[in-house]
């Protein structure tokens, strides 16, 4: 039986950052308000040059410099991403090209999940390598959600940022992605969503979100996925030497860690300098632990992800 290992990982976020400081100006908050509400000081916003394809290339680029594989050894490419610069030709195939991709033989397809996209392709990804299909993929967590900002909207606007994060994922005869865990609730998608449609623009595109609402229902999700994990893989919560959680809001991440008992330096956290970077949260993070040293080989690590849709998920993962 083949299973699947992250054999390499790599990020990107935009140089321009707009800060509390930035957004006191902007619209009726604080510095203290923000921090406090989400954990955010500083989030990083595309240049006019940059798209979510721009961003995935780069990020796509460092992840396959790290796997030291040929990019043409890549048999598939998934990219998550609510926020595509077109909606045809996808991201996926736009990025293929970018990377110099030639086998025609490697398909590339987007997939819309906000920000639960990433946990949603891994586990595609990996369904793909345990049955023998392919050896290896690119996946890709990109989006650019500071386009559908309002800027007057001081509960939103405080929160989104853009970025991308990628992994490359390669067959190999010792677990590496242990199991992933995929939930949804369209019955929520009130919580959090884009207004207006994409055959009528007279409503702007803007951000929505029932913040206290969707609070409650990501801390219980996240509980019962934290569970389900566990029991999936005949795990203790203390064997869990990492959470790289969704980074949407502090006070949701500090709920998860208390649950599995584990202190807040056994969490990756990057919504400080990131804010929800949407799908592209997770794999940023992976990044930034891996290339840090906390994240070291044969460490035991859980992902979860919770967001618009409502959709949910987690991974469980050894590098």
């Amino acid at each position: 039986m083949k299973y699947t290992r992250i054999i390499g990982t790599g990020s990107y976020l935009p140089s321009n950052l707009l800060t509390n400081a930035d957004l006191e100006k902007m619209v009726d908050t604080t510095d203290e308000w923000i921090l406090t509400r989400t954990g955010v000081k500083r989030r990083h916003i595309m240049g006019e040059s940059e798209s979510t394809t721009t961003m995935a290339e780069i990020a796509a680029k460092r992840a396959i410099e790290a796997s030291g594989i040929d990019k043409n050894k890549i048999q598939l490419i998934i990219v998550a991403t609510s926020t595509p610069k077109t909606l045809f030709p996808n991201t996926a195939s736009s990025l293929q090209h970018l990377l110099g991709i030639t086998a025609t033989a490697c398909p590339a397809f987007d997939i819309s999940v906000a920000c639960s996209g990433f946990i949603y392709a891994l586990s595609i990804a990996d369904q793909y390598i345990r049955s023998g299909a392919i050896e290896c993929a690119l996946v890709v967590g990109a989006d650019s959600l500071t386009k559908f900002v309002d800027w007057t909207d001081r509960s939103t606007c405080i929160l989104f940022s853009d970025g991308a994060g990628a992994v490359v994922l390669k067959a190999d005869n010792e677990p590496g992605v242990y199991s992933t865990h995929l939930h949804a609730d369209g019955s929520f998608g009130d919580s959090l969503y884009l207004s207006g449609t994409l055959y009528d623009n007279k409503e702007p595109h803007h951000i929505k979100m029932l913040g206290n609402k969707l609070f409650k229902i990501a801390v219980n999700k996240l509980d019962e996925v934290v569970e389900e994990t566990l029991k999936a893989n005949n795990l203790d919560k203390s064997q869990i030497d990492w959470l790289i959680p969704h980074q949407a809001n502090l006070r949701i991440i500090v709920a998860t860690a208390k649950k599995l008992n584990l202190p807040m330096e056994k969490v990756i956290l990057t919504i400080e300098d990131q804010g929800n970077t949407s799908a592209a949260s997770v794999p940023l993070a992976l990044d930034i632990g891996v290339r840090d040293g906390r994240v070291k080989k044969n460490n035991l690590i859980l992902l979860e992800v919770f967001g618009a849709g409502l959709g949910w998920g987690s991974a469980l993962i050894k590098l």
